[in-house]
């Protein structure tokens, strides 16, 4: 019998078997098994109970014909049922393929045809949802409704589907490194959203990855607050905490309750969350964090953009030193950079590095490059690519996306900035961001930071818009402070002196907020939007 040729180094090929995800909720099962492991409202779930109740969903999936590989489309608010629905898909091998619930019926639809579901999840209060689902995607073969009680309209109740399969267990499939576990789909302010595919070997580093280097230390006694969607980096972030047995505490209500937040991270003693900068502002400007105990935070974890650096001084005098900043994308699973509460600092001055978005993620490299694929020096501007395991595999069913997104290896992430010659990132904006008047690239980005500054400003967004003589020019949005007013000539006067003249915004505009994403991200293209709609931008 003869051995099969081996490759270089005299290693035989073989398939890279890796664990299967769902693995992390068994251990912390068999390890802590009456520890609290998920709370909802007046409800909590031991690990027990958590890991009996994902057997009961995976058993039941497979005896409706779910099997490996299958895209399980997911509608649903953030609950108990909604993070189980992840688990139970990983068991089986299948993918899950979560959506932002506050998508409309079309765009959910949409998702259900582009990733090929064979079988949907959906909360109940969302029947035009999984109807559109079904009616895009034929291969859709039944719904599952969480909340929809025994005579649900949609198809079966989660609970009842649970209960009759309680005790059961279905098989745990095997996986290997690339097989696919998440369809995660990008927010698409660029045109339709793409799935991005996370892999079972890709997520199990970026958990590892994710307790090393954001929030080392964190174990079973450790609590966890979700105040944003799971079907994104709130559900990545979550997937370590259960790796670790640490529990996780859901919102009680669909709205974003600032007050309850801070008294579930006084009940639960939490320790760690995952947020992005708007919500960070929230909570620390809002009365109700001098009105509850948070000393038990280590790590307030922000990623989706750069904190404004008054936005990230405030934070820091209301939380201290608790702040962890990373910078990814969904097809980095947000695993690019770090900025440890260490690096973040009060006082402004060499020791806080303002603007950066930290050095890179164990593992992880970056490298800035131009416009040809060329690495560029420290100090000068570029777009920031990357390589390493948090890598996705590529965009489901896209190769004319794909060939855009890498180069000679290299992730392209479409933003754009320089590393010092430590290391340490900064980011000077999207490229899709720039706009070019009177022949010179302006980046919003650093004008922002600037109005920021001003006593009387919340928020700003400045987008480029058309015009006749420059080419482009800037228009800016702003929130103001409760009880503070401004005119447009004052901002600009007290703007002039402190950037240069091509850099200034043409007009300046004052809303009562910014139009954001179910992320809580400012988005610029719905702001475009709304500022057409108002009749404020230039004719063409």
């Amino acid at each position: 019998m003869s051995l099969p040729e081996s490759p270089k180094g005299g290693v035989a090929p073989c398939t890279r078997r890796v664990m299967n995800l769902a693995h992390f909720l068994r251990q912390s099962a068999r390890r802590h098994p009456d520890d609290v492991a998920i709370v909802w409202g007046e409800r909590s779930w031991t690990w027990r109970e958590m890991d009996r109740r994902v057997d009961a969903m995976a058993a039941a999936l497979a005896a409706r014909g779910v099997t490996k590989g299958d895209r399980i489309l997911v509608q649903a608010r953030n609950s108990n049922q909604m993070f189980e629905s992840m688990f139970a898909a990983f068991r089986l091998g299948a993918v899950w393929v979560p959506t932002n619930f506050r998508q409309t019926p079309a765009e959910v639809a949409y998702l259900g045809e582009a990733s090929g579901a064979t079988a949907m999840i959906c909360d109940a209060v969302f029947p035009d949802h999984a109807t559109a689902a079904r009616e895009a995607a034929p291969g859709i073969r039944f719904v599952i409704a969480i909340g929809g009680g025994a005579e649900g309209a949609l198809g079966e109740d989660y609970d009842a589907v649970v209960a009759a399969h309680d005790g059961e267990a279905a098989p745990v499939a095997d996986v290997e490194y690339d097989d696919p576990c998440w369809f995660f789909f990008t927010s698409g302010t660029t045109g339709r959203p793409k799935a991005a595919v996370l892999t079972h070997g890709q997520m199990a580093f970026v958990a590892t990855n994710h307790l090393c280097d954001l929030m080392p230390g964190t174990t079973h006694r450790d609590a966890s607050l979700v105040v944003a969607p799971l079907s994104h980096g709130a559900g990545v972030h979550q997937l370590a905490q259960i790796a670790h047995g640490a529990t996780t505490v859901l919102l009680p209500g669909e709205r974003f309750d600032i007050a309850e937040a801070w008294r579930l991270i006084e009940r639960w003693r939490v320790t760690n969350m995952f947020t992005v900068p708007t919500i960070v502002k929230m909570l620390t400007e809002h009365p109700a964090i001098d009105q509850y105990d948070h000393s038990s935070l280590r790590y307030v974890i922000y990623a989706g953009a750069p904190m404004y650096r008054e936005d990230q001084k405030h934070a820091l005098k209301k939380l201290g030193k608790v702040l962890v900043q990373y910078f990814g994308l969904g097809e980095v699973t947000g695993n690019i950079t770090v900025l440890p509460p260490a690096l973040h600092e009060i006082e402004d001055g060499p020791a806080a590095r303002i603007g950066t978005c930290g050095f890179e993620r164990t593992g992880m490299q970056i490298s800035i490059q131009d416009d040809q694929g060329r690495e560029v020096p420290a100090g000068q501007q570029g777009e920031i690519c990357v390589c390493g395991p948090a890598v996705f595999a590529g965009y489901y069913d896209n190769p004319e996306a794909n060939a855009k997104a890498f180069r000679n290896g290299w992730f392209r992430t479409g933003d754009l900035g320089h590393q010092d010659e430590e290391g340490f990132l900064y980011i000077t904006g999207r490229a899709s961001d720039m706009y070019i008047s009177g022949g010179s690239n302006v980046y919003p980005r650093e004008t922002e930071e600037k109005v920021l500054t001003h006593p009387a400003v919340a928020e700003v967004a400045i987008l480029g818009v058309p015009d006749k003589t420059w080419g482009e020019v800037g228009y800016a949005v702003c929130v103001l402070r409760p009880g503070e007013s401004l005119a447009e000539a004052d901002l600009l006067a007290w703007l002039e002196p402190k950037i240069s003249r091509y850099k200034l915004p043409k007009r300046v505009f004052f809303w009562d907020e910014l139009p954001k994403s179910g992320y809580g991200k400012i988005t610029k293209k719905n702001i475009r939007a709304e500022l057409e709609a108002r009749g404020l931008l230039p004719e063409a």
